[in-house]
């Protein structure tokens, strides 16, 4: 069937016509177990009654003023995230890709407006994947990405993963800040170890650079902390939230200290939609939930049980999988070469169990927080049979 989409995506043939939980319905009727949450953003699950009802309540007061005027709605959720979080100051914008423009603009303006305008380059590493826009493209670095979008925008430094000499080589007077994702989700479910972040956090207060923690993915939950930094018990200086943060909503956030955030004065940044009461409401009701006291846990329980049964599911398609990757709720089976991972994403969408790739020949799993023992133990089961299909085509 023709469509007018500009053809940017490879979409599968199927639309979804409904969803509640971590299932969703084709417009067939048929049934999916999603354990891939539109990409990590579903985070309460498909049609959450808290969210729906905050939505739908918010949308018949008032849905959009303008930041010309205060958003009592905003300001109550950049209250929230700063009291969960190490930060003072929130800018909200539209997607994760505004979130890490904020982030980068904060950073640059920090030092321009201490009199440091050449303190502008920013050290990122191999393997992230920080947004579409040309200036999160950029800081990604990844080739295919960049490709026919040149020239592409300076100040950005990429260093290998994991790699202490070489983000010191790295910095210079021209660095004012590092960026990375705690857990690298596009670039193939890398977790960094807690080590190597608590050790970034010491450089860039032995050298007065800023750090910035990109959690699009990896935050709110996702990890089983709140944040996944948290893991390394560090905070960053600025930090980019999105996906998760509204549930399905679009929305970003950036956060940061007062001190980091200093040059960010009045007509600095900006956002048309950003923060307006329509998506407050979504940010608020996802925040009351993941707040309650049994949230965390029951996402630490339910990573507990993926994790076994991924091991045992690596162990027994050991001729097609390779390693098992990540933390949490965030988790990437590493193919091997002869299979590749969109054969799988395939098979396992026709055996009606939603998964993507990444880089790297990995296959994403990042499920609703909110998904049940028994969706998870089918969902795994679905996987399995795509993986039997899989094994038996590459012999």
């Amino acid at each position: 069937m023709e469509t007018h989409l500009m053809p940017t995506y490879a979409r599968a043939d199927v639309a979804f016509a409904r969803g509640e939980g971590a299932r969703l319905y084709d417009e067939r009727g048929a049934d999916y177990i999603d354990l891939l949450a539109g990409i990590g953003v579903i985070s309460l699950g498909h049609c959450h009654p808290h969210l729906v009802a905050a939505v739908q309540e918010q949308a018949e007061r008032l849905w959009h003023v303008s930041n010309l005027f205060r958003i009592r709605e905003a300001e109550r959720a950049a209250a929230r995230l700063c009291a969960m979080t190490f930060a003072e100051v929130v800018f909200f914008g539209n997607s994760g890709a505004e979130a890490i423009e904020a982030a980068i603009k904060v950073a640059r303006k920090h030092f321009a407006a201490a009199g440091e305008p050449q303190r502008n380059r920013i050290i990122t590493f191999e393997g992230a994947f920080h947004g579409r826009t040309l200036g999160a493209l950029a800081a990604g670095g990844n080739e295919a990405h960049l490709s026919g979008f040149e020239p592409r925008c300076p100040g950005f430094i990429q260093v290998p993963r994991e790699n202490e000499k070489a983000v010191r080589a790295a910095i210079t007077p021209e660095v004012a800040a590092i960026l990375v994702e705690p857990v690298q989700g596009e670039g193939g479910i890398h977790a960094f170890s807690d080590d190597f972040l608590r050790f970034l956090r010491g450089v860039c207060d032995e050298h007065g650079i800023l750090l910035i923690f990109d959690e699009i993915q990896c935050g709110l939950g996702r990890t089983g902390r709140m944040f996944a930094c948290e893991h390394a018990g560090v905070w960053p200086d600025i930090m980019a939230l999105a996906k998760g943060l509204g549930g399905g909503f679009p929305v970003g956030a950036c956060l940061a200290t007062r001190e980091a955030a200093s040059g960010m004065v009045a007509g600095t940044h900006g956002s048309t939609f950003g923060g307006n009461p329509l998506a407050m409401a979504a940010v608020s009701a996802v925040l009351d939930e993941m707040e309650k006291p049994g949230f965390l846990p029951q996402v630490r329980e339910r990573a507990e049980g993926l994790d076994l049964a991924l091991r045992q599911i690596a162990e027994d398609f050991s001729g097609v999988v390779r390693a098992l990757r990540g933390r949490g709720l965030m988790r990437g089976l590493h193919l091997r070469e002869k299979a590749p991972n969109t054969e799988l994403v395939r098979l396992a969408r026709e055996e009606r169990v939603i998964v993507c790739g990444a880089g790297e020949n990995v296959v994403r799993l990042l499920p609703p927080l909110t998904i049940t023992e028994a969706e998870l133990n089918e969902g795994l089961a679905r996987l399995r049979r795509a993986l039997e299909r899989l094994a038996h085509e590459t012999g």
